[in-house]
């Protein structure tokens, strides 16, 4: 029998004290390369290393103690299953082979009750490589028929703007926002998320670089800012429209450019038309002149980039918002030179497509929608969600309409599997858990999105417990449903994952992956937009006004304000120093705070440490004010990724966030919250 005391565990000291050189895959742009130091098999230290060039021997302190999430007592470490109430979190240890058993006695009792689509699969993958996610896990819910997953909780509305006006171009490298003379960073806050990026940036300032930061909040990298231009949440459409017809009134767009590599120019013109500044700035409820005067400096300063970020896109506007600020760059002509353009995501530069190593292909069944679980878990009866397998997410804790998730979690009829490294919210509401390994533990290969690095992960240290890979607790699966493949029946092990991987590579990475470098990308990790790099669309231009463009709204729409007399405040949820997501949600410290204006609070008559209620129609959330100016007012801020046990009553401001969708790419609308706070008594 496995211990029961697991904060006694130990991995085997079968490995002498060495420092071992590994990267990171958490959902971060970086993708960091890292010195791990190890003794007797446990981990001693974890840094940075000098294998990639942005690193540079520097690593973020969520990273820096990663090990505490390896040997926390919340470590789940053995495959259970539950034998108390949903939710309560009581389990009992039990051999692999039966839990893999009961799991496949329980999918192909729902496929032959209800059909293979009352199965759903239900993954994130942010914080995984290109091994852990969508490979084995892939062909068995593609082969076994399961419901597909529209995984658009993140980043959705600015893949379908950037795929459809850029083809996903590779854009401007950390190292070269050193030689911009004006630096935009528009829905990002590098300092909680990418903090490799913050170096280039103190460089360029030191330079005589400006600093533009629109942001809601009033950050630190906002406040070391030339210009700080406090967006409401949902309106960044309307600034960017303004600008755009700026450069267009005062002869500042580039029509040389334009006329070469753009179409959809004259629909772009017109759909700036009617935003002044003026209307643009009440809208935004920002001050006219300081939008007057950061148009001004994109249109007369080069080279200019534009850091455009993902905290635009999560609300109803997300995509129009996430193609104005794009379209910018176009219209202005800031590319074809060195730190001049933009950088949103770099995760296509690297030449991979998935589908070669998952090798199988995709079935026609239903898409459920990840923002609406909540909706499928309760009210889908054709067929209904009778096995819920949830494996790389956490979503009790990420999910929008949070109370309604917990309602579909807590049916009896619902058989949940939870694979995971730590005893979870979720987890708490499953029938089995299995234990999986960490990054620090298996194989894997990791991509920047930001900076340009594709590097080897590979294991420190051996599993603790029975922790096990997702590749190979998958193929396992996929053998007792008999979904194998013909000529692969025997057991797949690490390295053999890995090279089913590799081997699908473009031969320049997989060389680099062999040496042991880093993968770059275009231009050795340092492309000039238009010079290096292209826009891979049908016909090389950027397109302006794309056709085909599936949105509720029209391009370049804006939709009013959601809030109404009842819930006037705007709730947003930003990243924190704390969580990658929800990782490392159980190692957050104390109850966390809602940060409002000082109008806001003395309106309430709510002062600084006050137990405060925020609520709305779907929920309340309880915790703690802080009273600050970092906020602007009619804005109040909770941090993204808590856990139950970071507020007095469980909910997260998730308990609070509609499950409607944004006007593009189906994305998650967290910023269209819309809430009431009151004090509340302290229990």
């Amino acid at each position: 029998m496995a211990p029961t005391d697991q904060t006694d565990v130990r991995p085997p000291a079968t490995w002498g004290s060495s420092t071992v050189h590994t990267a990171c895959p958490l959902d971060c742009p970086d993708a960091c390369s890292l010195a791990v130091k190890v003794e007797g098999g446990r981990i001693l230290e974890i840094d940075g290393s000098h294998s990639a060039p942005t690193t540079n021997g520097f690593i973020c302190g969520k990273v820096r103690k990663f090990d505490q999430r390896v040997y926390s007592s919340e470590r789940v470490l053995y495959p259970s299953i539950r034998r108390g109430p949903k939710g309560r979190g009581e389990f009992t240890v039990v051999p692999w082979s039966e839990a893999l058993d009961v799991i496949a006695e329980r999918m192909q009792l729902a496929r032959e009750t209800f059909g293979a689509e009352s199965v759903l699969p239900f993954y994130y993958g942010g914080s995984n490589g290109l091994l852990t996610n969508e490979m084995e896990d892939a062909r068995l819910f593609r082969r076994f028929g399961a419901s597909r997953l529209a995984r658009t909780v993140c980043a959705a509305p600015t893949t379908a703007a950037a795929t459809a006006m850029y083809g996903k171009m590779a854009g401007v490298a950390y190292q070269d926002y050193a030689h911009a003379k004006l630096i935009v960073v528009w829905g990002a806050n590098p300092p909680a998320s990418g903090i490799h990026l913050m170096a280039h940036i103190k460089q360029a300032q030191k330079s005589g670089a400006r600093l533009v930061v629109i942001d809601p909040r009033r950050t630190p990298l906002a406040r070391t800012a030339d210009l700080h231009l406090p967006v409401a949440p949902g309106t960044d459409v309307a600034v960017a429209l303004a600008v755009i017809r700026a450069l267009f009134d005062t002869g500042r767009a580039d029509d040389a450019f334009l006329n070469a590599h753009a179409t959809g120019v004259d629909a772009l013109r017109a759909a700036a038309a009617p935003w002044s500044f003026a209307e643009a700035a009440e809208t935004a409820r920002i001050d006219e002149a300081h939008l007057r005067l950061f148009a001004e400096w994109y249109g007369t300063t080069s080279p200019a980039v534009i850091r455009c970020g993902w905290g635009q896109e999560r609300n109803r506007n997300g995509g129009a918002a996430s193609m104005a600020i794009l379209a910018l760059p176009a219209v202005a002509g800031k590319f074809g030179v060195r730190g001049g353009g933009y950088t949103m995501s770099n995760s296509s530069a690297y030449g991979l497509q998935a589908e070669r190593w998952i090798n199988t292909p995709e079935s026609d069944a239903r898409i459920v929608n990840m923002n609406q679980l909540g909706r499928a878990l309760t009210e889908f009866d054709s067929p209904p969600i009778s096995v819920l397998f949830a494996y790389n997410c956490n979503p009790l804790s990420t999910m929008p309409d949070q109370n309604r998730v917990k309602l579909g979690l807590e049916r009896e009829d619902l058989f949940t599997v939870v694979f995971e490294q730590s005893m979870t919210d979720t987890a708490k509401y499953a029938d089995v858990v299995l234990p999986a390994t960490t990054f620090l533990e298996h194989y894997d290969v990791a991509r920047g999105y930001g900076a340009y690095h594709l590097h080897l992960v590979q294991p420190v240290i051996e599993p603790l417990g029975e922790a096990r890979p997702n590749h190979e607790v998958f193929r396992d699966l996929a053998r007792r449903l008999g979904l194998v493949d013909a000529d692969r029946d025997d057991a797949l092990g690490q390295a053999e994952g890995l090279l089913d991987v590799t081997a699908n590579l473009p031969d320049a990475v997989a060389q680099a992956l062999s040496a042991g470098a880093v993968a770059t990308g275009p231009a050795e990790g340092l492309p000039i937009q238009f010079v290096d790099v292209h826009p891979v669309t049908d016909d090389g231009k950027v397109h302006l006004a794309p056709d085909g463009v599936a949105t509720t709204s029209g391009l370049y729409a804006f939709q009013p304000d959601p809030a109404t007399t009842d819930y006037p405040l705007a709730l947003i949820s930003p990243a924190s120093a704390h969580t990658i997501s929800s990782t490392l949600g159980e190692l957050r410290p104390g109850i966390a705070k809602l940060k409002m204006h000082p109008d806001d609070a003395r309106a309430r008559a709510i002062e600084d440490a006050e137990a405060v209620r925020i609520f709305n129609a779907l929920g309340e959330v309880w915790c703690e004010v802080a009273v600050t100016p970092e906020v602007p007012p009619g804005v109040v801020s909770l941090p993204k990724g808590l856990w139950a046990r970071s507020t007095e009553n469980g909910a997260t401001s998730n308990a609070l966030v509609p499950d409607t969708l944004t006007d593009m790419g189906a994305g998650a609308c967290f910023n269209d919250a819309r809430v009431q706070v009151a004090l509340r008594a302290k229990h």
